[in-house]
């Protein structure tokens, strides 16, 4: 049996509101850039071992199961889709509490290989900015 080497990629951003908020806001299919918005199709069961399944404006599929869901504190779920070349890699987001509200940290560890993680670095940097600008508005409501 041959050893992969995966990749791990992590993006934070800094939203304003606390973090029961932001873990909220981010399981919120409503709110743009958060987990499961702008898809064709989205079905989420939110507990652990519940399956969520998302299809890409693009048709891109994607799924996985939650394997921890810790408010406010923590989000883990696994992730599969073309792009890990099937496998399942994980998700995991953290909501830490700081001087300006809230540190939301994404890991995505278990990617393929370094080009398969570079695109997932650049798809989450792209969700987060937008996530983070609107998060932040609607805590100032």
């Amino acid at each position: 049996m041959v050893a992969t080497k995966t990749r791990q990629v992590s993006i934070q951003r800094k939203i304003l509101g606390t973090p029961a908020e932001v873990y909220d806001a981010w399981l919120d299919p409503t709110v743009p850039g958060a987990f499961g918005h702008e898809n064709e199709q989205l079905i989420v069961d939110l507990k652990p071992e519940g399956l969520w399944y998302w299809r890409s404006r693009g048709g891109t599929p994607h799924f996985g199961r939650f394997l921890e869901l810790s408010r406010p504190a923590r989000i883990q779920h696994s992730w599969m889709s073309p792009n890990t070349l099937g496998k399942e890699s994980i998700v995991t987001v953290t909501f830490e509490k700081d001087e300006s509200g809230t540190s939301m940290i994404i890991v995505h560890s278990d990617l393929p290989n370094a080009a398969m993680a570079t695109a997932h670095e650049e798809g989450w940097k792209t969700i987060l900015e937008r996530f983070s600008k609107l998060a932040s508005k609607a805590g100032n409501k």
